[in-house]
């Protein structure tokens, strides 16, 4: 069994993510060697999708971009929460209708013919958002509460990911779902479910880098699938899987930056591997309680060089046109080149957004 230094291991991950220097990527380009990238609508600074790309992209991403390569260029595609590469749709439409909950897979047998009147109506009509769509269903779905009264929505979910239905783009904030005849290229290759389930592994752990052999946050599997060597970490417990070619890569150089990470970010969503790599610990506090946030509403996690080295709390006012900064929680003492790295980083992210940087 191999031994990695701590260094070692956080060089591979940061690399693996793409949070080095480089910066020379298309937005698919980066979509695909991240593999996905998750939705989520909190928009205290700016969209999550936003916050990823724009970590990895620098100035000139722009959300557009996105849009084209989703609505346009169709060399990506929203499934369910991920922007994902449009090669791997067939990967991913062989595997997540395995993944639907029985009781999920249920109601929707239980609802034919509502399926087949949302596909009849996105056929003459779409693509259409959900309001567009009458809820025609034989049992309303229901819930712990917070998806009650909204069986088209999540129908549109379900047929999203069983593959009769796909997200063709978006007015404004809302989805728009049409066939997904008319979105996903008409060669799509869907293929064996434990080949695909296989691929799909062996893409995920090569976007990490290194990962345990088995490790979930939020219900997705973030671990290496057994796929790897296995290392030892200095100073860490137990076994680790690395991706061969970051172990061939070790040698050459990495250089490193500051970077401001969105909570959903792959490089901190794992919350105890970045306790382990990283001795970095994160909590999402937007859900406490305000008097009982540590770090603030939506923090994002600060990296520098291969550390994770604190958290921002601020907030985007754009009718004030200001990103105020309530705090820079340093998890660690910095040195003067830190410090002044995480503020220029701080500046920038800033002026990607039109705002100017005010202080609480």
């Amino acid at each position: 069994m191999g031994r990695l230094s701590g260094e070692e291991a956080r060089r591979i991950a940061v690399r693996a993510q793409l949070l080095d220097a480089r910066r020379e990527l298309s937005v698919a380009e980066v979509v695909d060697e991240l593999t996905l990238v998750q939705v989520d609508p909190t928009a205290a600074i700016a969209p999550s999708v936003d916050l990823v790309l724009w970590s990895r992209l620098g100035e000139e991403y722009e959300h557009s971009d996105l849009t084209f390569a989703l609505e346009t260029e169709r060399s990506l595609a929203e499934h369910s929460s991920y922007v994902r590469p449009m090669d791997d749709m067939g990967l991913v439409l062989a595997t997540a209708p395995r993944e639907l909950h029985p009781t999920a897979l249920e109601w929707l047998a239980a609802n034919a013919g509502f399926r087949a009147d949302v596909l009849a109506r996105l056929e003459a009509e779409g693509p259409l958002t959900a309001a567009g769509i009458p809820d025609t269903c034989q049992v309303p779905w229901t819930s712990s509460g917070w998806n009650d009264d909204k069986s088209v929505n999540r129908l549109l979910e379900m047929l999203t990911r069983v593959g009769d239905v796909a997200i063709a783009g978006r007015r404004e904030r809302l989805r728009l779902y049409d066939l997904a005849e008319r979105v996903y290229p008409s060669d799509l290759d869907v293929p064996a479910y434990d080949v695909a389930r296989a691929e799909l592994d062996r893409r995920r752990f090569g976007s990490l880098g290194i990962a345990r052999s088995s490790s979930k946050a939020g219900g997705e599997e973030l671990g290496s699938g057994g796929l790897g060597e296995a290392v030892t970490v200095d100073g860490v417990d137990g076994e680790w899987r690395v991706d061969p070619d970051a172990l061939a890569a070790l040698g050459e150089p990495v250089e490193g930056r500051a970077a401001l990470l969105s909570p959903y970010d792959r490089l901190v969503y794992d919350r105890a591997r970045a306790l382990d790599l990283f001795g970095f610990e994160y909590v999402l506090e937007m859900y406490k309680p305000a008097a009982k946030r540590r770090w603030g509403y939506f923090a994002l996690p600060i990296l520098y060089a291969d550390r994770l080295v604190g958290k921002l709390d601020a907030k985007a006012d754009r009718k004030a046109g200001v990103l105020r900064v309530f705090a820079v929680h340093d998890d660690v003492a910095w040195p003067a080149e830190t410090g002044d790295a995480v503020e220029a980083e701080i500046d920038a992210l800033a002026a990607w957004l039109g705002l100017e940087v005010t202080r609480a």
